[in-house]
């Protein structure tokens, strides 16, 4: 039997990995991979039987892992994106919340034909926009920073307040409307309790935070513990509010969330990184377990008037909940638009409905043993409608980068400006960075988008939009503030997209250069440096462009190439950038364009075969 489970465990893993691998490389929602993968192994394989494999360890396991996801949305959420979307978030986590389990909760009994406790639940669970999928989702589409702190605040917000809704219309049907002779009188308990859950909620989660960051700052627990300490104290912290409330430990692990993030830690981002490695694992598994756990038979109990009743809470519930609730708030109908489409449902959604439907059903509920078919046919169908269409609606809506292969320079000199005129011509989006109005004045008067300012500062991180970028380029004269820059961007773009310049020459003075993993790939090759740039660019050098032809291809160029020319970057004909050194040669194509950077008297032989196309 350990065996079994120990294979069982191992397997549900490699698949969510997998998974989440597979949807990098295809460019889509890992969450649909994930659904499939689960669907998949479970009732039509029957390789997975979660219930009969982990038995009564799976509902516990469940939600301490939806603890920590929600504890790690909570630490992505900074009050500088609240304080823009403030007024809007409000109206839809309370105007937006209540509308949708309204209207749910109706369409629910008279579209779907469930009774009226089922139909409540149904339209409660109906509530949460979960995290766990618009995550990767926002992060997959590269929407506005306005815009994705709209979906990003709602759905983690959402997410506890409608978990602990669905429990509290539970025990409503179950213990108190039975038990109370009158049920008015019922429905205030339950008012009463909600209140007080919220209180504790709130108010235990709210201690822990400050706790944790007042210990942190005050160096009470040592850098090497300070990711354990706060995992077990987060999921201490589920276990006691849950034992005043069921699943209001959701919400108070959340707001925990929520409070560090916000203290100024030194060390938040590696606290984040260690939270996403964690919760990308949990994610995986959890999608599986749930979605193998699910028995074909439950599956056949849907009829048309389930399907009208998805159809009427995706396409007519969520569109009129947030037009409603967004009345008079000034937010952008562009924005209204896809926020209206945009409401995938995740784990939440799912723990609850694999929670309670077992209950319900042996308490005779009429219809309970459609509520988990229903809700799993919902999540199924936002997930893969929501996460197929967000990045192409995005940017139909000019929500979303069009072309996120942008460049962030950080040092305006003379030659980084000359490059990004090139890369601009090429359709390329660039922002140039400095802290210097007279360093800038070029790059201004060449129309290409400036930030004044420090890169690394948290104005910078509340209003620069670098929703199109995907490299970064240090090139300032300080070489240990390039490899702090990209140490910064790394774990967002990934340590292949962040460029410096190299600081000593490695062959010289091996001793005096900065480690590798502190700092970031080193851009064109090891031994042109700052000075060399600044010498070369004042000596006449300058940047060219050469398209690659099936006449002229890139073995024609790098035959043609003369050694002291720099090789800076290729431009694809789809507009990806790659700079130099490149990874695989061989990618190559016709189309492309090769930026280099040499002599202003240097013959360019690739000019008598072709005449640069403009791409704005």
């Amino acid at each position: 039997m350990e065996a079994n489970l120990t294979l069982t465990f191992s397997l549900i893993i490699m698949l969510g990995i997998a998974a989440q691998w597979l949807a990098w490389r295809m460019h889509i929602p890992a969450i649909v991979l994930l659904l499939m993968a689960g669907f998949a192994t479970g009732p039509v394989l029957g390789w997975l039987n979660p219930a009969q494999d982990f038995g009564q360890v799976l509902p516990p396991l469940i939600g301490l892992s939806v603890a920590i996801i929600l504890f790690e949305g909570g630490l992505n959420l900074q009050w500088h994106e609240y304080k823009e979307a403030g007024v809007d978030v409000k109206r839809l986590v309370s105007l937006g919340l209540l509308l949708t389990w309204t209207l749910s909760t109706a369409a629910a009994h008279f579209i779907g034909g469930l009774s009226w406790p089922i139909a409540t639940l149904f339209g409660a669970i109906s509530v949460v926009t979960g995290p766990t999928v618009l995550m990767p989702l926002l992060k997959h589409a590269r929407l506005q920073r306005h815009t994705a702190a709209l979906l990003k605040w709602e759905g983690i917000i959402n997410d506890p307040l409608g978990a602990l809704l669905a429990i509290l219309v539970f025990e409503y049907w179950t213990v108190w409307y039975w038990t109370i002779e009158s049920p008015e009188h019922g429905l205030l308990t339950v008012l009463g309790n909600l209140s007080l859950s919220l209180l504790v909620a709130t108010g235990s989660g709210i201690g822990l935070g400050y706790l944790l960051s007042w210990a942190f700052h005050r160096e009470h627990v040592p850098e090497f513990l300070k990711s354990p300490v706060m995992l077990g104290a987060v999921l201490l912290l589920y276990v006691a509010v849950n034992g005043v409330q069921e699943e209001a430990g959701l919400l108070a692990v959340t707001v925990a969330g929520v409070v560090v993030a916000n203290q100024r830690l030194r060390n938040i981002e590696e606290l984040r990184r260690f939270k996403q490695y964690i919760t990308l694992v949990l994610v995986s598994v959890v999608f599986i377990v749930l979605t193998a756990n699910i028995e074909l038979e439950v599956l056949a109990n849907l009829d048309w008037r389930s399907l009208a009743l998805l159809g009427t809470v995706i396409f007519l519930v969520r569109p009129l909940s947030v037009y409603l609730s967004t009345l008079g708030t000034g937010m952008k109908w562009q924005e209204k638009l896809l926020i209206a489409w945009i409401a995938p449902r995740g784990i939440v959604a799912a723990s609850m409905a694999g929670l309670l439907a077992f209950p319900l059903t042996h308490q005779g509920f009429g219809g309970a043993d459609q509520l988990l078919p229903l809700v799993f046919a919902l999540i199924a169908t936002t997930v893969i409608l929501h996460g197929l269409t967000i990045e192409w609606l995005g940017r139909l809506l000019g929500l979303a980068s069009r072309n996120p292969s942008g460049i962030l320079i950080v040092g305006a000199t003379p030659w980084s400006i000359e490059l990004a005129r090139l890369l601009k011509e090429l359709g390329v989006p660039v922002i140039v960075n400095d802290t210097s109005w007279h360093h800038l004045r070029p790059a201004r008067m060449s129309n290409l988008k400036i930030y004044r300012g420090q890169i690394l500062s948290e104005t910078a991180e509340s209003s620069l939009e670098l929703h199109e970028i995907s490299h970064v380029l240090a090139v300032t004269a300080n070489d240990a503030y390039n490899a702090l820059v990209c140490t910064r961007f790394a774990p967002e773009l990934g340590q292949n997209q962040v460029f410096q310049l190299p600081s000593l020459s490695a062959s010289k003075q091996e001793d005096k250069t900065l480690a590798r993993t502190v700092r970031g790939r080193i851009a064109f090759d090891e031994s042109t440096q700052y000075e060399d740039f600044m010498r070369l660019y004042y000596h006449g050098w300058e940047f060219r462009k050469t398209q690659l032809t099936e006449a002229y291809t890139y073995q024609d160029y790098l035959q043609d190439h003369q050694q002291e020319t720099l090789l800076i970057a290729v431009v694809t004909q789809h507009g990806q950038v790659m700079f130099y050194p490149l990874v695989d040669l061989d990618s190559l194509q016709t189309g492309d364009i090769v930026i280099s950077f040499g002599p202003s008297d240097l013959e360019n032989k690739s000019e008598k075969h072709r005449k640069i196309p403009n791409r704005n």
